[in-house]
């Protein structure tokens, strides 16, 4: 019975922290956010010419039959690895496939690869779809074997014995809807921090994450963006800013 009462009050107690800790909706953007995008080419950026492309002052990701992508393939920010980070970027996408934002994640050149520019790592999915669990913001393991790691509206950690959800009533599929922009643009903010990531939509917690599990949790890497391979889309990127901070003080 005491090994029973004390699990609860840490259950309760991390419960507690991870409520009272994420502001709901996404805190002032730091000073001295980095423009990544000039919004006139792609200078600093680094992905496959016949895919990417600047049209009409954002960035234009788009696959077609001609043209069609071998294997998932990124436009890679060529700034470095990024620790802990505050990451903006505002997003639109057709629903013929989905795209994402990658984070703490690593360029692949060796091995068995499609093409020059794939990306393993943390994934924040792009879709625009509404409906649970198919939505924009939840966290993928690119090119790993956790599939979907934390899903939108959870408050969730990965140990060593695999995933706990110690909460889910962030955000339900009903509020999604009213938030999530269809055929439009949409806000996203990312803050990492140590193991620990928050997801924001239009200005709204969607899902907190921590990584426990010493052996899989990526606490730096590269940044980039996606285009799926498969069905022919597109994908559209503009406002992007980053701010890199000092370990611990996001």
């Amino acid at each position: 019975m005491r090994r029973v009462l004390l699990s609860l009050a840490v259950l309760f107690t991390a419960t507690s922290v991870f409520a009272e800790d994420a502001p709901s909706t996404v805190p002032a953007e730091p000073a001295g956010m980095k423009v990544l995008f000039n919004g006139k080419d792609l200078e600093g950026w680094d992905g496959d010419p016949l895919l990417w492309s600047v049209k009409d002052g954002v960035i234009h990701g788009e696959t077609t039959p001609e043209n069609a992508a071998k294997g998932n393939t990124f436009l890679i920010w060529k700034g470095g690895k990024v620790k802990d980070f505050d990451l903006r970027i505002t997003f639109r996408c057709n629903a013929t496939n989905n795209s994402g934002i990658q984070y703490r994640s690593k360029h692949i050149t060796e091995g068995k690869v499609g093409n020059n520019w794939v990306v393993r790592g943390y994934q924040h999915e792009l879709r625009n779809e509404v409906k649970f669990p198919n939505t924009s913001g939840f966290i993928y393991d690119e090119g790993g074997k956790r599939g979907r790691i934390c899903l939108v509206g959870e408050v969730a950690t990965w140990e060593p014995t695999g995933k706990k959800v110690l909460r889910s009533d962030l955000i339900d599929e009903k509020a999604f809807e009213k938030l999530f922009k269809l055929d439009d643009w949409n806000d996203v903010a990312i803050i990492g921090q140590g193991n620990r990531v928050r997801h924001y939509l239009n200005g709204q917690l969607i899902l907190d994450f921590t990584d426990n599990d010493p052996n899989l949790a990526l606490t730096e890497g590269v940044i980039a963006v996606q285009l799926h391979a498969g069905k022919p889309m597109w994908t559209e990127f503009k406002s992007i800013r980053l701010h890199q901070a000092p370990a611990g003080s996001l």
